[in-house]
């Protein structure tokens, strides 16, 4: 069932032909929802708006969902839902295993490129925001009902590794036992050596190429790199509570095969030509071209990204392809979309975007750095938070300071600020989970003294919403009633602030009514109507919150 201001725009347009731009009211007064449809066909019509909007009234097939429509000003169209209407719609919420999330019609395969650590490197700040802003996209497409299939892109071949496992080998170093910022600290001393003595470069380069061609002992110790990492990796992702496994895993290495094929391909078409010495492909109004065969014969990522798209595409079935990187990756992406649909990799039915985002940045408004101007890993992040508040708590905090602003733009790391249970904040949305659900819990020991206080709130039967007398009821049931219509936004626009907006303003709402509308002191059927009105905010809440990945407690 689509959402009550999708099936009134429908029954608008219906009788205009036009999109009647559906919007919240601006004031109470003025009913729950407003068009200004007829002051545009006006323009074309060459009549005074209020007539028109008349006729558009006369026309509209609407009382089973409003009131009558009222037409203000110069001819906006003001619509009051029924407060029968709006009963329903909450009560339903308390049952519906979608909590209002309907289902698309034609679910699509989605392929999400998110997180994708480096190995041998701990996972640091920029991976946190890719993470958090991923598993977000994974949650909401899933709720949907599209088949999600989430790609870890890990960074698990190149150059460097040479460098690396030369370095291990020469120091007769067995990795087995240990951890991962001890193998990046590996890491850091091989480059000091590699830059600092020209022989051993030598002797790196040399290890590249017994890489490349299979040698078992550096393999050996490459995938035990891989072990030591994906350790490390999966223990970030196990306390950002996201959706990651092993089985996400698409490293760099996995399309190693695939490179001189896609270049033959390129060049057979015509679309890649030596320049330089390079295998360069030119697209049409880009200063540079890509490059997708170096000088040395050797292939850079774009290659890569090419045979990753062809088998998003060709292997995975992808209708949709979403990118999760930093914003300044924006022109990449932009020319690798370009190349990959001249190349037929990207097909036009499919589409492929990149989201990108801003920085994180410290209490002082810089990139976020190290007092030794190095790197911040994502642990010490998550540390910080949790001087502050408990894990969920903290966690809560990271990610819906990362989600409730617009993804490209920067923002500030306050741990302090972030855990504050006041605000505009994750903490304070999941303090107004745990508020309703204390009702909750009060009304159900009310009822039966005997009633487990640990008891299942989602599985008791709270009834129907029944009675919305009063203005706070009516736009708390108004707000419950558009969560599917915000969830749907979300999944087309990847815009999860739009998500974080909506529910700060629901817990704001449910504030409203808790303090104008008595609870648990009322009686009657008001008493059952508004502890079922409890009931539908609390699941509203609820999977809001696990959609941005944000744990909804009982108590706090």
């Amino acid at each position: 069932m689509s959402s009550l201001p999708s099936q009134l725009a429908a029954r608008i347009q219906a009788v205009t032909g036009v999109d009647p731009q559906l919007r919240p009211a601006t004031k109470p007064q003025f009913g729950h929802f407003q068009s200004n449809v007829a002051l545009r066909l006006a323009k074309e019509e060459g009549r005074p708006p209020r007539d028109v909007a008349a006729d558009i009234v006369a026309k509209l097939d609407v009382e089973d969902l409003c009131e009558t429509p009222d037409i203000a000003g110069p001819g906006f169209i003001n619509l009051r839902l029924r407060s029968d209407v709006l009963a329903r719609v909450a009560s339903d919420l308390i049952t519906d295993p979608n909590v209002g999330i309907a289902q698309v019609e034609q679910p699509q395969r989605v392929v999400i490129d998110y997180s994708a650590p480096n190995v041998a490197k701990q996972m640091h700040v920029g991976h946190l925001r890719s993470t958090i802003i991923g598993d977000c996209f994974n949650r909401v497409l899933s709720a949907q009902g599209h088949t999600v299939i989430p790609q870890n892109h890990l960074g698990d071949w190149g150059t460097q590794f040479g460098m690396l496992v030369q370095y291990i080998v020469e120091k007769r170093i067995d990795i087995s036992e240990f951890d991962l910022p001890e193998v990046e600290q590996l890491y850091k001393d091989s480059k000091k050596t590699f830059d600092a003595d020209p022989e051993f470069a030598d002797r790196a380069r040399r290890r590249v190429v017994k890489l490349q061609g299979g040698d078992e002992e550096t393999l050996r110790i490459w995938r035990a790199l891989i072990d030591v990492s994906l350790a490390g990796f999966n223990a970030n992702y196990a306390r950002l509570s996201v959706l990651l496994t092993d089985d996400d895993l698409a490293g760099e290495s996995t399309y190693n095969d695939d490179l001189p094929r896609i270049v033959d391909e390129l060049e057979a078409d015509g679309l890649a030509v030596e320049d330089n010495g390079a295998l360069c492909v030119f697209v049409e109004g880009q200063d540079a071209p890509m490059i997708v065969r170096k000088k040395d014969g050797g292939f850079g990522y774009d290659a890569t990204d090419l045979a990753a798209i062809r088998r998003r595409v060709g292997k995975l079935k992808a209708d949709r392809i979403i990118y999760v990187t930093d914003v300044r990756q924006s022109h990449h992406f932009e020319v690798l979309f370009q190349v990959a649909r001249m190349a037929g990799f990207l097909p036009d039915d499919v589409e492929a975007q990149h989201v990108g985002y801003g920085m994180v940045l410290g209490p002082d408004g810089r990139p976020f750095k190290t007092r030794e101007g190095g790197t911040v890993t994502l642990a010490s992040l998550l540390d910080e938070a949790e001087t502050h508040a408990a894990p969920n708590i903290a966690l809560a905090a990271i990610k819906y300071a990362d989600l409730s602003n617009g993804l490209q733009k920067d923002y500030v790391f306050d741990a302090e600020r972030m855990v504050q249970t006041t605000g505009d904040t994750g903490p304070y949305l999941q303090y107004a989970h745990a508020r309703v659900s204390q009702i909750l819990r009060k009304a159900a020991a009310e009822a039966n003294p005997n009633v487990d206080p640990e008891a299942d709130l989602e599985a008791m039967v709270w009834g129907r919403i029944s009675v919305l007398d009063e203005p706070a009821e009516q736009q708390l049931a108004l707000l419950l009633s558009r969560f599917g219509e915000v969830v749907e936004v979300v999944a087309h626009d990847l815009t999860p602030h739009k998500l974080c907006t909506y529910l700060y303003e629901l817990a704001g709402a449910y504030s409203v009514f808790y303090e104008q509308c008595p609870v648990l002191r009322s009686t009657g059927e008001v008493r059952g109507s508004r502890l079922a009105l409890c009931a539908a905010t609390r699941r509203v809440l609820g999977r809001g919150l696990d959609l941005l990945g944000i744990d909804a407690p009982d108590r706090m």
